[in-house]
């Protein structure tokens, strides 16, 4: 028992010295453990201390760098606004220096001109005292003197003037004559066509006499009905062998040759048939219109004209003017203006369209009321062609003022198709009586002795009386007869007026 006792005493003691011995350790331990974490802390704390120094050292050295861009950017805002006032202050100083020499020059400038105005008031009283002696020597008043001194400076430049002004006219009209005559004669020589005469009768000869009995036929029953059919009129009995077909239309003259000639090749005459043959002919000249047409269109090289204008311009292969064909004359006229724009540089498609449609309303003139020019322009407008083309075409008789150098281009053009030889021609009662209407102008005129028309029609040479007419008159004459004829009488080509001033001076030795 006392061993247990002892046992348990000794594992009690030594339980205790575990208890003890495992204290104490445990208490070294956590004072070892508590060191090093104070000593981390101090270190911690000193590391803080560190960066705490350093942070406020950059601080502070920041703070010192601001504070002296401050010092620094306050000196030079300083300084600007110094040199600012210093500027301010000199343009001031300048101002008022300025200010005091226009003061200065303002009361100079008050004595000059009260200086002036008393020189003027002295210059007039002594040009007054002047002009009084004056008068008094030369016994003319100031009126008088200017009106004799212009006049001797009228009557010593008056030759001077007229002998510039025929220099000046006279290189100007050899220069512009020179490049129309080239630029004209070019034209002419690119289209050199062949002219056709129609006139308002056709001729159709006969194969023999016998044939003229089957045309009037029984009773006049034949010709009566082709005359009604085709709207002409045949004369038989005008000479032998020969049938003439008269008539104002010529589309209808054309098939009423055609349908004619049908028949006498046929044999057989009798109303049914001249009915039918008269009808197939207007086909067939409706179609040779329509081929002339094209033709015309073809040969100037123009596709962008619509068909039923195409076939209205085929109508003109059977119109004349003056014993030229209309057709003709349109193609000539189209080729001779887009040469002459080709040559100074104009629209060559608008004068050529231009030309080719000026003379249009001839087509149906004879069943439209108003010129042809009217009519013409009424169709093109109605076919919406080219407002350029119609300004170009409707000038070419002067009825409208010249919009374009194209319109000048086809009145040109129109003229020398008209009046070049072999164009055209007219009645000998016609031409005799624009020839008086053309001295009749030249004799109105005040100062005219006597006038002339020669060179059939184309120069009118007028005399006029030297002792009431001087040089520069007799150019105005010219000028005015010019006018007149241009605004009251009709013509081809141009007309020359030749103003002539003879003065003779006789004296007789005795």
């Amino acid at each position: 028992m006392e061993q247990v006792i002892l046992i348990l005493t000794i594992s009690f003691l030594a339980a205790l010295s575990g208890a003890w011995i495992g204290y104490l350790t445990r208490k070294v331990i956590g004072q070892r453990k508590r060191g090093t974490v104070e000593e981390d802390l101090r270190r911690k704390l000193e590391q803080g201390k560190k960066e705490r120094e350093k942070i406020l050292f950059r601080a502070k050295q920041q703070a010192e760098r601001l504070i002296q861009e401050a010092e620094k950017a306050k000196k030079e805002q300083e300084l600007k606004i110094i040199q600012e006032r210093e500027n301010f202050l000199r343009q001031v100083r300048r101002l008022d220096e300025k200010d005091r020499l226009l003061t200065s020059k303002e009361q100079q400038l008050a004595e000059r001109e009260k200086n002036l105005r008393d020189w003027e008031e002295k210059v007039k009283t002594l040009k007054i005292k002047i002009l009084q002696k004056l008068e008094e020597i030369s016994g003319l008043t100031v009126k008088e003197a200017k009106e004799e001194l212009l006049k001797r400076l009228e009557q010593e430049t008056k030759q001077d003037i007229l002998v510039r002004l025929r220099k000046l006219e006279a290189e100007g009209k050899e220069q512009f004559k020179a490049k129309a005559t080239e630029i004209t004669a070019l034209a002419i020589q690119k289209y050199a066509p062949t002219q056709v005469d129609d006139l308002t009768t056709t001729t159709i000869t006969l194969p023999n006499e016998e044939i003229k009995g089957r045309i009037i036929g029984k009773n006049g029953r034949n010709i009566r009905a082709f005359e009604k059919e085709a709207g002409v009129e045949l004369m038989i009995d005008e000479a032998p062998q020969t049938v003439v077909i008269s008539a104002f239309n010529p589309v209808r003259r054309r098939i009423a040759q055609v349908a004619l000639e049908k028949l006498i090749d046929d044999g057989r005459i009798q109303p049914a048939r001249i009915e039918r043959v008269v009808a197939k002919a207007r086909e067939e000249v409706k179609e040779q219109i329509k081929k002339a047409g094209e033709a015309a269109v073809y040969k100037l090289g123009i596709v962008d004209l619509p068909p039923k204008l195409v076939e209205l311009l085929g109508r003109l292969r059977f119109r004349t003017s003056y014993g030229q064909n209309v057709l003709l004359h349109s193609i000539e006229v189209a080729s001779l203006a887009k040469t002459m724009a080709a040559e100074i540089g104009a629209d060559q498609e608008v004068a050529k369209k231009a030309g080719l449609l000026h003379d249009i309303g001839k087509a149906i003139d004879d069943q439209v009321e108003g010129s042809h020019v009217e009519i013409g322009i009424k169709i093109l407008e109605k076919f919406n062609v080219d407002p350029a083309v119609i300004t170009a075409m409707k000038s070419h008789h002067e009825d409208y003022p010249y919009e374009s150098v194209e319109a000048v281009l086809v009145q040109t053009a129109d003229a020398i198709s008209g009046s070049r030889p072999g164009a055209r021609r007219e009645s000998s009662e016609e031409f005799l009586k624009r020839l008086e209407d053309l001295e009749n102008i030249a004799k109105s005129i005040p100062g005219v002795k006597n006038c002339y028309a020669i060179e059939a029609g184309r120069e009118v040479r007028v005399l006029v009386k030297p002792e009431e007419v001087d040089d520069l008159q007799a150019r105005k004459i010219a000028k005015e007869i010019v006018d007149r004829i241009q605004s009251d009488l009709t013509y081809p080509g141009e007309i020359k007026v030749n103003v002539i001033r003879e003065q003779r001076i006789v004296e007789y030795a005795r």
